[in-house]
């Protein structure tokens, strides 16, 4: 069923394309649609006004769509909301698109675009953007709930984070769990690269801001069923938890990796570039006497050795 109200903006700098695209939605149910002919055009009715779905060239001057796409997220991330986004293309290659999803984007459509596939497409982001922001939502009001009642005991007062004591308990249930059923843990401590500098050169309150920030998108880079901590200082901890051990990719890791640093974090002192080092340990269920501290002390070992090699990097 169409959604009549979804909030729908369209970036491309050929007025053209953009009428083009406008006709089709209007003739297909939708009305709430704004155009730009430019990526600041776009953020700037976006900073007025969020959208549900931006439909926008990825080749545009000045600003193309992914670096669009780049602003967008961070626009997410500091409003609490989730924006889809479809680019229109005519790049080909799997290359192109793995770059394109890496960035953020949601879904594509190739030019010349086909009237019903366009309908389509925006029906299904528009689903997508609802219930992620419908998640956003209740987990803000969760968190709310919960604040007097869990938050003293096991939450990281600064970031809203889980904190090292549940992060032991949660390890003890998930040893329990991977003994008796299978699978395997995952635990990475995380680190922020240089943090130091960033409180002796700004001060602790953006210090502050920047782990927060770090913490947030830390939180939206990983699994719904995984778990982000935060150990202390500028140390951070993700925990997975997989049923079938030979789901276990490294390779997530460099992903996560890449989208911290990905972005500078927005401070009051201005935009402030960020890079993290990782240290990774497995567990398959092999050892029965392991713990929690011991599962820690690994990563931690991990860490140190990825810090000693340079930093930004993953040890595993």
């Amino acid at each position: 069923m169409i959604r009549n109200n979804l909030s729908i903006l369209v970036a491309d700098d050929m007025p053209l394309s953009c009428e083009t695209i406008r006709g089709a939605l209007t003739k297909n149910g939708y009305h709430n649609i704004r155009i730009a002919n430019t990526a600041n055009e776009a953020l700037a009715l976006l900073a007025t006004h969020p959208a549900d779905v931006v439909l926008a060239d990825w080749i545009m001057p000045g600003m193309d769509g992914l670096e669009l796409t780049d602003r967008i997220r961070q626009q997410d991330e500091e409003n609490n909301h989730y924006t889809s986004v479809i680019l229109f293309t005519a790049k080909e290659g799997i290359e192109n698109l793995e770059i394109a999803f890496e960035r953020g984007v949601d879904d594509y459509l190739t030019k010349p675009v086909n009237e019903r596939e366009l309908t389509a497409r925006v029906h299904a982001a528009g689903r997508i953007a609802a219930l992620q922001n419908s998640l956003l939502d209740m987990t803000q009001d969760l968190a709310a709930s919960n604040q007097q009642l869990q938050e003293m005991a096991t939450t990281d007062p600064l970031t809203g984070l889980s904190n090292r004591r549940y992060m032991q308990s949660h390890l003890q249930a998930l040893l329990a769990e991977t003994l008796a059923r299978g699978g395997a843990i995952c635990v990475s401590i995380v680190d922020i690269d240089h943090f130091k500098n960033i409180n002796d050169t700004h001060g602790h309150t953006v210090g502050d801001e920047v782990l927060v920030a770090f913490a947030k998108r830390l939180n939206r880079a990983v699994r719904p069923t995984d778990t982000v901590v935060r150990m202390g200082g500028e140390e951070f901890a993700i925990i997975m938890y997989y049923a079938d051990a030979a789901r276990i990719n490294p390779d997530i890791f460099e992903r996560i990796r890449r989208t911290m640093s990905q972005r500078p974090i927005k401070t009051s002192v201005g935009d402030l570039a960020v890079a993290a080092s990782f240290g990774v340990c497995v567990y398959t269920g092999t050892d029965t006497a392991q713990s929690p501290e011991n599962l820690i002390e690994c990563a931690d070992q991990k860490l140190y050795q990825a810090k000693a090699e340079g930093r930004n990097r993953i040890v595993y």
